[in-house]
Order: structure tokens, then C-alpha cells, then sequence
């Protein structure tokens, strides 16, 4: 359903402190860069990107948005949490847990105030 996500940033090198070491937790790569200086993150055929925002006001969080990314095991999830917190994350809901129904969560926002999740899908 979805080509890309993108969201906005009002510190580029902040974000991409951020991004890189939170996506590293999950295996990801560093961000490229495009000619318009956007960071880019593409993991196993999805992209999210990273801009100021084009019409030069300043980057705002989506107000009730939240963005979902997913781990391969249990073990990313609280590795991409640390990673998160150590590089201008801020912790938010319950610490990273299991939920009901197996899989494995975890809450921050970014230094720009975005919401995000990353959860593991559950064992079986």
C-alpha cells in the first residue's frame, strides 16, 4: 500500500545521528543522501526519508501519527530502544515489553517529536 514515508526535521544532523544508530540496532544501514540533501533510509525493499520541510516553516510530529517499524527478533527491539534513548530519543509509554499476543514492542520519539514503534512479530 505504501511506497515511502517521510517525515520532516528541523536538525538534519541530529535526525541522522539518531536514524543511523536506531536503524543500525535492526540491522539498517547509514542514510544516503539525496541532491536535495533529504536522508534516506531503505530496508529490505522500504524507504523512509528525512527534510526539512519544503515549504521552509519549521517540522512539526503528527498529532496522534505513529510510525511502525519492524525487528526480526526480540533481541533488536530493546537494542534499537538504547540506541534510540543514547542518541536524542526520548523514551515514551511502557519500557520495550511483550505484548498478549507474543510479539515484542517498544516506544520513542525522535528529536523532532515523531512517534515511532518498532515491534518483533510474536514466537511461536
Amino acid at each position: 500500500m505504501f511506497t515511502h514515508v517521510m517525515i520532516g526535521t528541523n536538525d538534519h544532523e541530529r535526525s541522522r545521528r539518531f536514524y543511523d544508530a536506531t536503524f543500525a540496532a535492526l540491522g539498517g544501514k547509514p542514510a544516503e543522501v539525496d541532491e536535495r540533501g533529504r536522508l534516506i533510509y531503505l530496508h529490505e525493499g522500504d524507504r523512509l526519508t528525512i527534510t526539512k520541510p519544503i515549504d521552509g516553516g519549521p517540522a512539526a510530529a503528527a498529532n496522534g501519527g505513529t510510525i511502525g517499524i519492524s525487528a526480526v527478533s526480540h533481541d533488536q527491539v530493546p537494542a534499537w530502544h538504547v540506541a534510540g534513548t543514547e542518541h536524542g530519543g526520548t523514551a515514551i509509554e511502557s519500557p520495550p515489553s511483550e505484548r498478549p499476543n507474543g510479539s515484542f514492542v517498544a516506544y520513542l520519539r525522535d528529536p523532532d517529536g515523531n512517534k515511532l514503534t518498532v515491534r518483533s512479530q510474536p514466537t511461536k
